[in-house]
């Protein structure tokens, strides 16, 4: 999400941030900036659009200076537009800023800010960072900035730069990613290694909670008390294609193994420890509406679909609220019924999806309110919505997607228990509990990162690698786990495979079992735990060979199993969110062992934008 680049040094500091711009467009942007201190004084050039839009503009407002910092902005706050691009400044544009992440508390310092004459050009959370170093300003930039800090809440990664201070670069990280690059008297800032690879392979890897003071000879590196903190630079032997993947081989790998930082931005600004309260500032939706709702319709195409299945799930048991899942495509072409007070939420990652847009215009012509999942600030999805809940995944580049599915289901988790609220159908204790179930996920997708030998073992077994077919099945929340893993499997390897509900094993797909067919059970602990066991025993009855996914601890399911995934365990609605994460992986093995195009499966386009 975003790229930063920053430069000091004896170079044309412009050349240097527009190059490293360049190589972080894989990550996806809407708007680019760049700001330089020349001859004592702050000049930036900035642009909507993708940066030959910038580069264009440049040409025509030449900037030049040896110290600078610039920006691709994916946009959280505030719509995509120039004002809204980095760099942002304080009140004199003395004081520049470039940030990525998500300021949690900006709307309360906002307000301060203002009431102490602040005055905003923008509408971004990253803005306040800039007024709040000037606040604190008194001749010494390092210290402001580590004092602003101390007043932030969320996640950033931050380059700033003085009118006053042309030999310094301050920079800090919490949360989002940042490295500072070192060469012979030069330095750089970057959120991604590739920025920079041209010019030093020497990097140091900025930890949570420090501050950087960056000349030309160096880097000072403080804690936000101000304690000394001494650290050692890093070689990095990287290629530039393997740098944009921060060593992966493939993006689809980088982005399922972001999934735990994906999650806690998805929750960040919308739930607080220890609080039974969810916040949705771009909703837009009255509660008294919520209240009044009668209906809700889920809309949605391919992976998102899944995702609403687990939402309708969702909704119904926890905010007693009935709950229709529709394909966009078919939604779009039948003469639906809508009654009063019905709430359509579309579901799309990039906010583009044809079908999902035609969906929305049929229900808002027949008087539904709309409020969509949806990953793209501006994208079309979120523009024709009344209000939308972004979900802060950041660009996903492998087109099977991975951590927007994770996100979407998260999204849909936060929104069933703020509407169940709303709706009297859960207590403040209940909210609380669920939300601290919520927060508890990122270090539990972590745990199975950091446990994928069983993964990675059954992907290379070639009665999993070499299947013509295969099967995979799950009940209540996790029959969309069982949709979605074929999906995943099918997009990526090009094996065919059918996701099914295990309770209509009995009604057909049993016909298909044999030992050539592997058929991939969850089945993890909850109310349909003993039911998928049952389901399990009939299969090996048939000689079929079972992979079970089951949580952490049941040793009972490896009696009835050829190979057991394990995932810790967690509160069953919940739990579609941890078992992507086996089936993701699994996907990715196989195809990656078949020699397949993983990152661009053949015939397959990120965004569907049309019919």
């Amino acid at each position: 999400m975003c790229g930063i680049v920053g430069y000091i040094g004896e170079k044309n500091a412009v050349e240097i941030i527009m190059s490293g711009l360049h190589r972080l467009e894989y990550r996806g942007y809407d708007s680019a900036g760049v700001a330089v201190i020349h001859n004592g004084a702050m000049a930036c050039v900035k642009s909507l659009g993708k940066l030959v839009a910038l580069d264009a503009k440049l040409e025509e407002n030449t900037l030049a200076g040896r110290i600078g910092i610039g920006h691709t902005r994916w946009a959280t706050h505030g719509a995509p537009s120039e004002r809204n691009s980095h760099p942002h400044f304080d009140g004199p544009m003395e004081i520049a800023v470039v940030h990525n992440g998500i300021i949690e508390n900006f709307q309360e310092l906002r307000e301060q800010l203002k009431s102490e004459g602040a005055e905003f050009r923008s509408d971004t959370d990253t803005e306040t960072i800039a007024h709040l170093v000037r606040k604190y300003y008194t001749g010494d930039l390092f210290a402001a900035v580590k004092r602003a800090l101390a007043d932030v809440e969320g996640a950033y990664a931050i380059g700033v730069i003085a009118q006053d201070h042309p030999d310094l670069l301050v920079a800090a990280r919490h949360g989002s990613p940042l490295i500072v690059g070192l060469g012979a008297g030069e330095a750089f800032i970057a959120s991604d290694v590739p920025a920079i690879m041209k010019y030093t392979k020497d990097v140091l890897y900025v930890e949570d909670g420090h501050v950087c003071a960056i000349t030309r000879d160096g880097c000072r590196v403080e804690d936000l008390h101000g304690n000394p903190v001494a650290v050692t630079p890093s070689h990095v032997d990287w290629d530039e294609a393997a740098a944009e993947k921060e060593g992966y081989p493939h993006f689809m790998l980088k982005e399922i193994h972001q999934q735990p930082d994906v999650i806690r931005n998805t929750l960040r600004g919308r739930v607080e420890e220890g609080s039974d309260a969810v916040s949705f500032p771009d909703m837009n939706i009255a509660e008294e509406e919520l209240e009044a709702c009668q209906k809700i319709v889920i809309v949605a195409c391919g992976t998102a679909w899944h995702a609403g299945m687990v939402g309708k799930y969702l909704i119904e048991r926890f905010a007693q609220v009935d709950v229709e899942l529709d394909l966009s495509s078919e939604y779009r072409y039948r003469d639906p019924a809508v009654p009063p007070n019905t709430i359509m939420i579309p579901v799309s990652q990039s906010g583009e999806t044809a079908d999902t847009l035609e969906a929305i215009r049929v229900a808002k012509r027949k008087g539904a309110r709309v409020a969509a999942i949806v990953n793209v600030v501006g994208s079309s999805v979120a523009r024709e919505s009344h209000g939308v809940i972004y979900q802060q995944a950041g660009p996903e580049i492998g087109v099977a997607s991975t951590k927007a599915y994770t996100s979407q289901c998260t999204a849909l988790a936060l929104f069933t228990i703020w509407l169940a609220q709303i709706r009297a159908q859960m207590t403040k204790d209940e909210a609380q509990g669920m939300i601290a179930q919520l927060r508890e996920l990122p270090d539990k997708m972590q745990w199975i990162l950091d446990h994928q030998e069983d993964i990675v073992r059954c992907a290379n077994d070639p009665k999993y690698r070499d299947a013509q077919s295969a099967l995979y099945l799950g009940r209540s929340y996790n029959f969309p786990s069982a949709l979605e893993g074929a999906l995943k499997l099918k997009e990526i390897s090009y094996i065919h495979a059918e996701g099914y509900a295990a309770g209509e094993m009995k009604h057909g797909p049993i016909a298909l079992v044999t030992e050539q067919l592997p058929v991939v059970c969850v089945a993890v602990q909850g109310d349909t735990y003993e039911k998928m066991v049952s389901n399990i025993q009939e299969i090996r009855a048939r000689n079929g060979t079972v992979l079970s996914i089951a949580t952490v601890g049941d040793d009972r399911i490896r009696a009835h199993s050829d190979d057991v995934l394990y995932v810790p365990a967690c509160p069953e609605p919940f739990s579609p969110i941890l078992v992507a994460l086996p089936v993701q992986l699994l996907a990715y093995y196989i195809a990656a062992n078949r020699g397949c195009d993983v990152d661009q499966p053949r015939n397959l386009a990120k965004s569907v934008t049309v019919e």
